[in-house]
């Protein structure tokens, strides 16, 4: 249910009890609600690994495995088990998807496919660099649970096959003509500002630092566009906008994650200016990002207003709105902007209301524009057992440490 909190100012001792009853709602459906389902659902006992594509009730509809979801889940139980409790059913969640991944996920260069039968045979080559991006997540922080199981040097080669493909990042597999519009895309110093930080036990910090400022200008110099005050998907090579589909494209999703992201990194390099432009980009993105008919946070935009290319534009997704959440619990924790928290409530009665499956648990994915389930499904190619736990693990731990001064202090 939406938690119901009185909120008519935003006087520190307010925010204070409001944080701490939002800390402890969300750390109380991670726990009884979202782990729980994947645990009793999604382990192949038989062949290791996860399904993904599970009905509304969490039964199996589809036994293809995709290694970008099983990357993700390995290191959701990993990431748990290192930084919330040591649960030994978490950790036999994270080796048995490791172990299926590590015999079956790879091609002979290194490369990880993006989908698999049940048994573990290939089903679609390793065209999709996020399968890398993934595994490499997933094992680096399985390696803080068990060292010495060798799950370090596939982090470690995964996260250099990365780097060598640069921005041809499907290789062979790119479907656009070489030259005639040469674009970048966001996604890679995106997902590369947060999976080196992930990485840092492996990395060293030395070359995490050296690696930071560059992601960053990417981030917050070329795709952030200040004539717009929002992040673009897609630059021409130059760094100049493109008046194509894919240069007029914003994805208010990716935007806002990457603005959590790169709070965390001002947070690490003391510079409070990163981080308030990061809560300003935010608050813009959810400004023009907003469904102001219907509530919810649209799916897909064009910059100039025309119509996108994407059908599912005007869809509300699940990882759209979980990562507005964590993005303004920071921000929020962060600046003590009061923008941020009155968002995060609007965001948080929206989310709760709409996506959270009171009957059969874990949340949906996919909203119709009016807030109608699309899909009664709780996983499948696209959805796993990722985005939810992360951002209930996030803004429980953001919101348990804030503690502003209160009158009585001063």
């Amino acid at each position: 249910m939406t938690l119901a909190v009185p909120f008519s100012s935003d006087s520190p001792d307010t925010a204070n009890s409001l944080t701490q009853r939002y800390a402890a709602l969300y750390k109380e459906e991670l726990l009884g609600n979202i782990l729980p389902f994947w645990l009793a659902n999604s382990q192949d006992s038989v062949h290791g690994g996860y399904f993904t594509c599970l009905n509304r009730d969490g039964s199996r509809y589809d036994s293809d495995k995709f290694m970008w979801l099983q990357g993700r889940e390995v290191w959701c139980f990993a990431f748990m088990y290192n930084h919330l409790e040591p649960r030994k059913e978490w950790l036999e969640a994270a080796t048995r998807g490791a172990g299926f991944m590590e015999k079956f996920g790879r091609d002979k260069k290194g490369h990880w496919y993006f989908s698999l039968t049940e048994e573990g045979k290939p089903l679609t080559q390793a065209y999709n660099i996020f399968s890398d991006c993934f595994a490499a997540m997933a094992f680096s922080s399985l390696h803080k649970a068990l060292p010495g199981k060798g799950y370090d040097a596939i982090a470690l080669r995964t996260f250099e096959n990365i780097l060598a493909r640069g921005d041809r990042w499907k290789g062979s597999y790119d479907k656009t003509f070489p030259g005639t519009r040469p674009l970048k895309s966001f996604a890679l110093p995106m997902i590369l500002s947060n999976l080196s930080i992930e990485m840092e036990h492996l990395l060293g910090k030395e070359r995490v630092d050296a690696s930071l400022p560059s992601l960053v200008r990417e981030v917050m110099e070329v795709f952030y566009r200040p004539e717009l005050g929002l992040v673009v998907e897609h630059v021409s090579k130059d760094g100049n906008l493109s008046d194509s589909f894919e240069g007029r494209l914003l994805n208010p999703g990716h935007a806002i994650e990457a603005m959590w992201f790169i709070m965390d990194i001002g947070v690490r390099m003391h510079d409070k200016t990163l981080i308030e432009k990061s809560v300003s980009i935010l608050l813009n993105t959810l400004e023009s990002g907003w469904d102001k008919e219907y509530g919810g946070i649209f799916y897909f935009l064009d910059r100039l207003g025309r119509p996108p290319q994407q059908l599912e534009w005007d869809q509300k997704l699940w990882w759209v709105h979980a990562e507005a959440l964590v993005a303004l619990a920071k921000g929020f924790a962060y600046t003590g902007d009061p923008r941020c928290l009155r968002w995060f409530r609007q965001v948080h009665d929206y989310t709760w209301k709409h996506f959270r499956d009171e009957e059969y648990g874990e949340w949906f994915g996919y909203l119709n524009r009016r807030g109608e389930v699309l899909l009664s499904a709780k996983g499948g190619k696209w959805k796993g057992c990722f985005h939810i736990p992360r951002a209930l693990f996030q803004v429980s731990k953001t919101f348990e440490k804030i503690n502003f001064p209160t009158p009585a202090d001063k």
